[in-house]
């Protein structure tokens, strides 16, 4: 977000603990019908991203580089 500007978003969670993305999030990570997301969980909380199409990312198998240094160590390449 230009200058750093933090916003916030809501949605509600239903009974059956699905949630839709607020349009800002769908327009922040540039998602729609088909896209996949992928939630990054840490100890300071979760992150949203915009997942690659299943298929693409060579590197979902490798779950044990998933942990949180790991997330911090390799988060700028």
């Amino acid at each position: 977000m230009p200058g750093g500007a933090v916003r916030t978003a809501y949605s509600k969670v239903s009974v059956k603990s699905q949630t839709v993305l607020p349009s800002e999030v769908r327009e922040h990570l540039d998602v729609g019908p088909g896209d996949r997301v992928r939630y990054v969980l840490s100890p300071e909380g979760v992150r949203i991203e915009k997942a690659l199409p299943e298929g693409d990312d060579p590197f979902v198998t490798f779950t044990e580089w998933a942990g949180s240094a790991d997330e911090e160590d390799y988060a700028n390449l």
